[in-house]
């Protein structure tokens, strides 16, 4: 099912150079879809340093500082495997979601896609009008239209491209550190002036210059569709059954020996990668669904039923069946929907407060008075909260005693401390040379968390 001609790829002429293109834009009702969930995505990704969780950032991955924060709650770098675990969950949906739908997510949610095609295009379109006047103005030769249009073209790309910059850079070092680069000179933050001087090319050259290449050769998720999608996988299609022989309307043929498709090459015009739909699946196909319609618009102009391209399996249409949502795809949504709910559960059972217990290295037991034995342990503590902790520990037999030679005592919100303490058992309790001590974790009269560790001592006490 999946297709591409090595030899006449849709970004390259015949000559081997760059293709420019010029889709053409029909608003049609998936169109209209999209733009609404870009408008949605859009506010989320420029609002989204500013909105804060319970005093913290939506999201915040600060990889210098190892802080990571995610709607509101803050990961350190004890939390490591819960993000191991959200890495391999996400790999395996993107494998199920793939198998089950193809590359709808390109299409609809990919953060190029969407201000490729709803922002910078959009922009171009407003400026230099459509796929035939850019076409026309991109051949003709430079006059003053011309270069008006494409200064001021370039001039507001080159300015959002400095806004994307920024926002992407406060999901990285916090709105905050952001405001400082901004506002004091620049001679205090070289590295994030430079950084969001990079950036900005980066995102001007691509929306600007690089553009679909993004999709139909540097992003390597087009080339995993072709080992994932099968005969049953859902994906943007053309009805070929019914579609050929394809052939202009004409009244002095006769239309009842020719297919629904009148060959009119629209659903290629609108194709931001430049495929046509017709020769099959293909890599480059990001699943826009902007030959739908098209193709749909022209089907009402000739009255004929819709979707004639839509969204299809290739089992669908050689067994001439509508589309549906099989035991298959039920079977791997399911299987997402677990691994999501397994990943959320660990992380609301995360513990507020972390401890790491460990013997003091190289320290043999003590013979304390009163006939105890005591061992020396230090505790590493973490607050993951916003708000400070009152942390003690504590054990459940009555008979051990926890004696600090420095307390966890208050823990500041988002810090970390240090506690270094004796456990002290009566000599007559020890029934080994090793023994399994269970410590608690309290902040007030909760039990935040039970920590085992081990006790060396002599043996006493045994038959």
């Amino acid at each position: 099912m999946l297709t591409t001609d090595i030899n006449a790829q849709p970004n390259t002429t015949n000559g081997g150079g760059r293709k420019w293109m010029y889709p053409v834009v029909r608003k049609g009702k998936l169109y209209r879809y999209r733009s609404l969930l870009s408008y949605v995505y859009l506010l989320l990704f420029f609002a989204g340093p500013f909105i804060s969780i319970n005093g913290h950032p939506l999201l915040l991955l600060n990889v210098l500082e190892r802080r990571f924060v995610i709607l509101g709650q803050v990961f350190w770098p004890q939390d490591f495997f819960l993000f191991v675990l959200a890495m391999l969950a996400g790999l395996v949906c993107i494998i199920l979601f793939t198998i089950a739908f193809g590359r709808v997510f390109c299409g609809w949610i990919c953060p190029q896609t969407i201000f490729m095609e709803m922002v910078f295009r959009k922009i171009e379109i407003w400026i230099e009008g459509d796929a035939k006047k850019r076409r026309k103005l991109d051949e003709g030769p430079l006059t003053r239209e011309k270069l008006v249009k494409k200064t001021s073209k370039h001039i507001i790309f080159i300015v959002l491209s400095f806004l994307i910059a920024n926002t992407f850079l406060a999901y990285i070092i916090g709105k905050e550190t952001l405001i400082g680069i901004i506002t004091e000179p620049v001679d205090m933050h070289w590295s994030g002036f430079i950084s969001i001087c990079v950036f900005t090319v980066v995102f001007y050259l691509v929306y600007s210059q690089i553009r679909e290449i993004v999709c139909t050769v540097i992003c390597p998720y087009g080339r995993l569709q072709g080992v994932l999608i099968d005969k049953s996988t859902l994906v943007v299609a053309y009805n070929f059954l019914r579609g050929e022989p394809r052939g202009k309307i004409s009244k002095k043929e006769d239309q009842t020996k020719k297919g629904d498709c009148v060959d009119c090459g629209l659903c290629v015009d609108v194709c931001p990668t430049g495929i046509d739909i017709r020769k099959g699946t293909q890599l480059e196909c990001i699943n826009c669904t902007a030959c739908i319609d098209a193709c749909n618009q022209v089907m009402e102009k000739i009255n004929k039923p819709l979707n004639l391209i839509g969204f299809y399996s290739e089992e669908s249409i050689a067994q001439k069946e509508r589309p549906k949502f099989n035991g298959r795809m039920v079977a791997y949504s399911a299987v997402i929907v677990v691994l999501l709910g397994v990943l959320t559960s660990f992380v609301l059972k995360r513990s507020a407060v972390d401890v790491t217990i460990l013997r003091s290295a190289g320290m043999l037991y003590q013979e304390q008075p009163g006939g105890y034995i005591s061992n020396i342990y230090n505790a590493d503590l973490i607050n993951k909260t916003s708000t400070p902790q009152q942390i003690t520990l504590i054990t459940d037999d009555p008979a051990i005693q926890v004696k600090y030679i420095q307390a966890p005592g208050n823990l500041k919100a988002e810090s970390e401390g240090k506690a270094v303490f004796f456990l002290m058992i009566p000599a007559s309790k020890i029934k080994s040379a090793k023994t399994d001590i269970e410590i608690k974790v309290m902040r007030g009269h909760e039990t935040l968390s039970t920590i085992s560790t081990a006790f060396i001592g002599p043996v006493y006490g045994s038959n």
